[in-house]
């Protein structure tokens, strides 16, 4: 079949060469026609599958340090990727450590900057596996609406933690009154943009490939915007979450290493029910005793604000009760078991179990679903950026399913109403709003006799 001309394969049925045997021809003789395959409807889907399971790149085979070889080279290669994942593992939570001490700020430009590279590894794969290298403006429109995107939700965020700084600044007033009309304006513009570089013979890769970019969008962006809104409720709802998710990842591949036996999951062969028992227990213990040392810390309890006067943010305030210790009655089982009556503990660490229970019982399956899609497309990582640990999004994969949950979790159960937003409305409004709202209020406070004595006899 791979000597047959053009016309001659069109007088074949489509169903009767495997595709499989077929992906090369269909390739190599396409001579500028649709790169999926618009010879025909039979001959179009087999071709897109084609396309679609023999990517045309090379697996991730990392790129671990020469001097890291050289230490390991007497090693089995089990034992070698063991060593290269510990080290690497070790340095890069010293790194995670000192960029939380450089601060809330650092920490902003970190989480962008790994959105930013998880994007660019995806938009790689979808780029190289279905062939697009000449598709018009595909690159160019990708990373247009990841700033759209990021525009879109950054500026939602200087709205809500920079109201000082807005009230301040002329063209942030305006930008911020606006921001949602730009932002449509802008995703807009792309989506014209993309409707005029259609071009025949390319309409389904293309629409392939605007999918792609938006489910990417939705993955990675997204997710990243819900990591900086934990951090500003304080740095304790972003360092906690993070470290019980690399903690259950480290104690899982430990004892799956030394103890694993049971296959856990065939989209991952190596992960094994003892990794995942052995980690489950290990991580709730470590979030529980992790909970319990920075609640002692203001740094790390107090939501993180915006200083107008400093330029500078601020991790200064009264901690909550939630980081208050309490005194806890145990029930009659734990009191027979334990022979103690109470016990005192930060509400937080209560939460810290919610939290790495998730981490370490749902939180794995952001990186089955990972597993599943690199798969899909023959891929051994989504890059070779760590050695021994692949790309940044094979590090990344649990952690956005992680921040969505904790999102969900402090909406639910943890956060109030914000004073410092409602006022940032009020100041908003016309000198007249802000009146009409002060007169109610008062006469609000009147009714339910909350107002001092003073106050009533100076009206």
């Amino acid at each position: 079949p791979l000597n047959l001309s053009h016309a001659q394969r069109h007088k074949r049925p489509s169903t009767t060469v495997p595709c499989p045997r077929r992906c090369g021809t269909l390739s190599q003789e396409a001579d500028g026609q649709d790169r999926l395959g618009l010879h025909g409807e039979g001959e179009a889907d087999m071709e897109g599958e084609c396309k679609a399971h023999t990517p045309d790149m090379p697996p991730g085979d990392g790129n671990t340090p020469q001097c890291l070889n050289r230490a390991l080279e007497g090693l089995s290669s089990r034992w070698k990727n063991w060593w290269i994942r510990g080290i690497l593992s070790l340095t890069m939570i010293t790194g995670f450590f000192l960029i939380i001490y450089l601060g809330p700020l650092m920490l902003i430009f970190v989480v962008m900057s790994i959105q930013i590279k998880c994007f660019q590894e995806i938009i790689t794969i979808g780029y190289r596996v279905y062939h697009s290298y000449e598709l018009p403006w595909f690159r160019t429109l990708s990373w247009y609406f990841l700033i759209c995107v990021n525009y879109f939700f950054y500026g939602e965020t200087v709205a809500d933690y920079f109201g000082a700084l807005v009230r301040r600044e002329e063209p942030l007033q305006f930008l911020v009154r606006y921001h949602r009309f730009i932002s449509f304006t802008l995703y807009l513009a792309g989506f014209c943009m993309f409707v005029l570089s259609l071009v025949k013979k390319h309409y389904r890769l293309q629409f392939y490939m605007f999918a792609w970019t938006h489910v990417t969008l939705l993955i990675v962006v997204t997710q990243s915007h819900l990591v900086i809104q934990n951090l500003f409720e304080g740095m304790i709802w972003f360092i906690v979450p993070i470290s019980t998710v690399i903690c259950n990842d480290i104690m899982a591949y430990l004892f799956g290493f030394f103890f694993g036996r049971t296959p856990l999951i065939k989209l991952s062969p190596k992960k094994t029910w003892e990794g995942f028992i052995g980690g489950f227990f290990s991580t709730v213990v470590f979030s529980f005793l992790f909970a319990y040392l920075l609640s002692q810390y203001q740094y790390f309890v107090c939501p993180v604000e915006y200083n107008s006067e400093t330029n500078r943010f601020t991790v200064e305030c009264e901690p909550s009760d939630l980081f208050v210790m309490q005194e806890y009655t145990l029930p009659a089982t734990a009191q027979n078991l334990l022979r103690w009556k109470t016990v005192n503990l930060y509400p937080f660490q209560i939460h810290s179990i919610a939290l790495s229970t998730f981490a370490s019982l749902i939180g794995p399956f952001g990186g089955f679903f990972a597993s599943g899609f690199k798969r899909a497309f023959k891929i051994k990582d989504f890059a070779d950026t760590i050695p021994g640990h692949g790309g940044i999004m094979d590090r990344f994969d649990c952690q956005y399913l992680m921040a969505t949950f904790v999102h969900v979790y402090i909406a639910s159960f943890i956060r109030g109403p914000n004073p410092s937003k409602v006022l940032q409305q009020l100041l908003a409004l016309q000198p007249e709003q802000q009146l009409s709202i002060f007169n109610t209020l008062r006469n609000h406070l009147r009714e339910k006799g909350m107002l001092p004595p003073a106050v009533l006899e100076a009206q």
